[in-house]
């Protein structure tokens, strides 16, 4: 197994304080309908459901929580892949949720995703080549065959693979080579930010550490922003300069990496970090877990108050009948929207 990379400096992307990303009290709620001829909405997922955050130049800001709490919708929203329902996602100073369609179009040379699925995200019915390639197409760059050929395999070489690939199909790689192939197409238009949604979550473990390895290395080299959504929180350690936690469409806890691990404030943060495994026995053998009980309410049908007060092991009666706590800066730079710690 390679190597987990080393853990990175945390004050020099948050230092400068230059923010790529700005997001202000975004949504996204997906209409629920009910009919058969005439349909009306009788109801909304809020997915997303108001956050803002901002993300500096050049740092890994990790997005984490579990399956369904719209990790996947904010990165998607914030490249306008969904149209938000409400809130902006200022980019380098611009809110693309106004942008007219011709200045959207060359803003998304900028702006890239890593997706999930590498077995799902690359056409099966075309070559390594032609997949690399198309966003040059898209975009007019590179216009003469022989130059954006010699460009592409270039590219290839960066991340990994052998340049002669280019005129294989998807189907004759394995997993990890497949992502790389994903991270080759979105660095073909050299943006500055990219969005990795769980790039790792479906390779073996061998590869994980690989592949992060490699996005590192691709951020040294390129100057590269991350917005790195992930499910393994041990992975998120290392490569993150800061994390956001959600839970029902909300951030709950956001701050530097190494102060929400070692003073995480939120209970639902709590909770999840002690499941996180340690690798000595002793230690993992006097860890007190944090049980959470229930099940995740529906973000159709969210629960009146704080939104975890149906799981929270310390819940009390303010957490029912108080409006949602607001995400309030309890120590410097250090998140929080807990009634408990606010």
């Amino acid at each position: 197994m390679a190597a987990l990379p080393a853990q990175k400096s945390r004050q020099s992307a948050s230092g400068s304080r230059d923010i790529i990303l700005r997001v202000k009290n975004l949504k996204k709620h997906f209409p629920i309908s009910s009919g058969f001829i005439i349909q009306r909405q009788v109801g909304a997922v809020r997915a997303v459901d108001d956050i803002s955050f901002d993300v500096y130049r050049g740092e890994t800001l990790g997005l984490v929580g579990e399956s369904g709490c719209g990790k996947s919708t904010t990165g998607r929203t914030i490249l306008q892949l969904y149209k938000p329902t409400a809130g902006s996602v200022e980019f380098e100073g611009k809110d693309l949720a106004t942008l007219p369609p011709a200045e959207m179009r060359k803003m998304r040379k900028q702006m890239q995703i890593i997706f999930q699925d590498p077995f799902a995200s690359l056409n099966p019915r075309m070559t390594v080549g032609s997949i690399v390639s198309e966003p040059l197409q898209i975009h007019s760059m590179y216009t003469g065959k022989n130059e954006r050929q010699e460009f592409v395999e270039a590219l290839l070489q960066k991340v990994g693979l052998n340049p002669y690939f280019i005129n294989r199909y998807p189907h004759e790689f394995s997993g990890g080579q497949r992502q790389r192939i994903g991270i080759a197409r979105a660095l073909a238009l050299n943006p500055s930010f990219i969005v990795c949604d769980e790039p790792i979550s479906a390779l073996d473990v061998s590869i994980q550490a690989q592949v992060v390895n490699l996005l590192e290395q691709l951020q040294d080299e390129l100057g590269l922003t991350y917005l790195f959504i992930a499910h393994d929180l041990s992975m998120v350690r290392h490569i993150c300069d800061r994390v956001a936690v959600m839970y029902l469409g909300k951030i709950v806890e956001l701050g530097p990496t190494e102060d929400v691990y070692e003073n995480p404030l939120h209970p639902y943060t709590q909770a999840l970090l002690s499941a996180v495994p340690v690798p000595d026995p002793t230690v993992e053998e006097k860890r007190q877990r944090i049980i959470i009980r229930g099940d995740l309410p529906s973000p159709a049908n969210p629960p009146p108050g704080c939104n975890f007060n149906t799981r929270c092991p310390v819940e009390f009666e303010l957490c029912h009948h108080d409006p949602d706590p607001p995400l309030v800066e309890v120590l410097p730079g250090h998140w929080a929207a807990c009634h408990r710690v606010t």
